[in-house]
């Protein structure tokens, strides 16, 4: 039995999410099933190629849905879970009880384990640890700044690694390590250890760009890093930088993709109104109320330029009506 196990890649909710489902699978569903994992990026055009559901069962994590026949275990969060409405509709149809989504949950590895241990009765207490950091990480939920960008524990030394992973499988073969070992003894693998130290270096680069060029009105951060080698950076370094900061918009660029990323400050009390989600579908992207990105073709910076700063604009407006 070949378990195809499809995974938001670069993700540490999307690496978690896909390591908690290999547990429970070996433990409820087939115990000496094979499993091959495939990392699935947010990218302008088609998401899902033809051939890609190649195993005798086939699963998504904490990805978006996907009609085919092929398809055969779904979990997600995210309110931008469909690409169409064809889509939401197949999943509403669908009776094999093994397709699952709720944009309640902050992030899709706790999801999995609250509908494996309510539907199978399986619990992993070794992955507990995991899991809450998995929540505290795709939940925004750390205690302040200065734990998400410091990067002192394990768990947020693993997201920088997986974020910022080069090699196309990289985030794959970490998976079975996440299956079976804790985070620190991970963190402390050579091969994790020596990309950690590389990437840290980067990562101080990014925060002295951001603080550097981050434009602020309104209440809104602004930044624009198309012009730098990384597309993905902490999303908590602009509050970091600058706490009175309710909104964040930025603009990065990768040889795959142009991206609009928009967030909101979790630790700024002030009232907010605008669902960053329904903002960025309006563009063909999606995500999070709280934290959401569009995908576009990778030569169309002045495009997602335009893109940006119209969102900019209509996150001032919504503050001033606040």
């Amino acid at each position: 039995m070949r378990i195809r196990v499809c995974f938001h890649d670069k993700c540490f909710d999307g690496a978690c999410s896909a390591a908690l489902f290999t547990r429970f699978y070996q433990a409820c569903i087939h115990g000496g099933a094979e499993f091959a994992y495939r990392g699935l990026t947010h990218r302008a055009g088609q998401l899902f190629e033809e051939g890609m559901f190649d195993g005798d069962e086939n699963a998504i994590v904490d990805f978006k849905y996907s009609s085919s026949d092929r398809l055969t275990w779904w979990f997600d969060h995210h309110q931008s879970a469909f690409l169409t409405p064809q889509d939401a509709e197949h999943f509403r149809r669908d009776r094999s009880g093994k397709k699952f989504y709720d944009p309640d949950f902050r992030s899709c590895t706790k999801f999995i384990a609250h509908v494996a241990a309510a539907r199978w009765s399986f619990r992993a207490p070794d992955l507990d640890e995991m899991i809450e950091w998995a929540d505290i990480i795709d939940g925004a939920q750390y205690p302040d700044t200065q734990t998400a960008v410091e990067l002192r524990h394990p768990a947020t030394q693993l997201t920088l690694v997986i974020e910022g992973a080069r090699t196309e499988d990289f985030v794959a073969r970490l998976i079975p390590e996440l299956a079976t070992k804790p985070l620190a003894e991970i963190a402390a693998l050579p091969p994790i250890r020596r990309a950690f130290e590389e990437l840290y270096q980067r990562h101080l680069h990014c925060i002295e760009i951001i603080r550097s060029r981050a434009e602020m009105k309104n209440g809104v951060l602004f930044f624009d890093l198309t012009d730098q080698s990384f597309e993905g950076f902490n999303k908590f370094i602009p509050y970091h930088l600058f706490p009175t900061a309710v909104y964040s918009v930025a603009i990065s660029a990768s040889p795959e993709r142009t991206k609009v990323g928009v967030g909101s400050n979790p630790w700024n009390s002030a009232p907010t109104s605008a669902n960053l989600a329904s903002i960025c579908e309006r563009y063909g992207g999606g995500g999070h109320a709280k934290v959401a990105a569009i995908s576009l073709p990778p030569d169309q910076i002045e495009r997602a330029r335009r893109v940006a700063r119209e969102i900019v604009a209509e996150l001032q407006q919504s503050l001033q009506k606040s």
